[in-house]
């Protein structure tokens, strides 16, 4: 996905998006209730993200995890 040009970045938010529903759907078919709502609310980050609601980073979420910075475990 980072050899997208121009508009890669919504390109791609756009994407997986688009795949999120699917899953969601699919989810749903097979009963499987807490992951659909999961992935829903995966889902609505990527609206947040697309709008601009949202920051697409984690950093200051207490989780001791930095996505925007370099990778971390949960342990250290």
């Amino acid at each position: 996905m980072g050899e997208h040009s121009g508009g890669g970045r919504t390109d791609a938010l756009d994407y997986l998006q688009a795949m999120l529903g699917q899953l969601r759907t699919m989810a749903l078919a097979e009963r499987c209730d807490l992951l659909a709502y999961m992935i829903e609310m995966a889902y609505l980050e990527a609206s947040d993200i697309i709008r601009g609601d949202q920051p697409c980073g984690l950093q200051g979420n207490g989780a001791g995890l930095h996505v925007s910075g370099k990778k971390r475990d949960r342990a250290s």
